[in-house]
């Protein structure tokens, strides 16, 4: 399963969930068998050209309206949250769902 976010920077151990404007990067995370198998980064969300069956956003309010209309379910975590807790809260169904 594929799942994509607004990430602050590029390093998997330090980044953290930013607002979508604030941006510096998108993480595209491949999740399997309960774990995080690998993170690719893309300057734009635009360049993500897979099937993305996730997106993680830092609040409520952002404007999904182009993850919606593609199909992709849309959670909330904390802002400012690292990789490893926005991915717990996935993993134990802690996110909730994105309002619009």
């Amino acid at each position: 399963m594929l799942i994509e976010l607004p990430l602050d920077s590029k390093d998997p151990e330090n980044a953290k969930l930013v607002a979508m404007e604030s941006a510096a990067v998108w993480g595209l995370i491949t999740f399997d068998e309960g774990e995080v198998k690998k993170i690719d980064f893309y300057d734009t969300r635009e360049e993500i050209d897979d099937f993305v069956d996730y997106a993680i956003v830092a609040k409520q309010g952002e404007p999904i309206w182009p993850m919606v209309e593609e199909n992709i379910f849309v959670l909330v975590a904390r802002e400012g949250a690292d990789l490893d807790e926005v991915m717990e809260g996935f993993k134990f169904k802690e996110l909730h769902e994105a309002s619009y």
